[in-house]
């Protein structure tokens, strides 16, 4: 076979084979939410809350599912101080903004003080933790961007999938959603 018949039946076998890859990506985006969607305040995506971490509630605002896992938003309510552990997300960035409350957020080596209004990113790689630490409820907007396995992990604690697992199996629990253990919490440990 000559070199540029060669060349035109494999461009032309490449266009062929590619048809069927675009039919499916094109129906995958079908699963994307197209109409748009209002959630109340105080209220869930699904009218099912999460509830986590010593009283914390998170209510999804914009599901992975929503977003072919582009985005997850949800909005917690936190009653008892404390945070979780200094951890990293290697794949995510993650967007905080306080509606009520005082928090401390530690990005990196640098810590914010915030109170409503405030906003703290977090960009993706970057080790992070936060602790509420004002007196009364305090609520925060966060966002992952993409969503990851979040929204799963959430679910899955809220289960009581890590309720007294060793530290070990914590950590390989945290490795499967996307994001490990670095350091210690900024000072009180939401506990599962």
């Amino acid at each position: 076979m000559k070199r540029d018949k060669f060349l035109k039946l494999l461009a032309v076998g490449g266009v062929v084979l590619a048809r069927p890859v675009g039919g499916i990506a094109k129906s995958y985006t079908k699963l994307r939410e197209k109409l748009g969607f209002k959630i109340d305040a105080g209220a869930d995506r699904f009218q099912k809350p999460i509830n986590l971490f010593d009283g914390d509630t998170f209510y999804t605002k914009v599901s992975t599912k929503d977003t072919d896992g582009d985005l997850y938003v949800y909005e917690s309510s936190r009653v008892k101080k404390g945070g979780p552990n200094l951890h990293v997300h290697p794949e995510q960035d993650e967007w905080w903004y306080i509606l009520e409350g005082e928090f401390v957020i530690k990005v990196g080596n640098k810590m914010h003080r915030v109170k409503q209004g405030d906003s703290v990113f977090g960009p993706r790689g970057v080790p992070h933790a936060f602790s509420k630490i004002g007196e009364g409820v305090g609520r925060m907007l966060t966002t992952f961007q993409p969503a990851g396995k979040m929204e799963e992990c959430f679910i899955a604690i809220s289960e009581g999938q890590m309720k007294g697992k060793p530290e070990a199996e914590q950590d390989e629990f945290r490795k499967q959603h996307g994001f490990e253990r670095v350091g210690p919490p900024i000072d009180i440990l939401k506990a599962f």
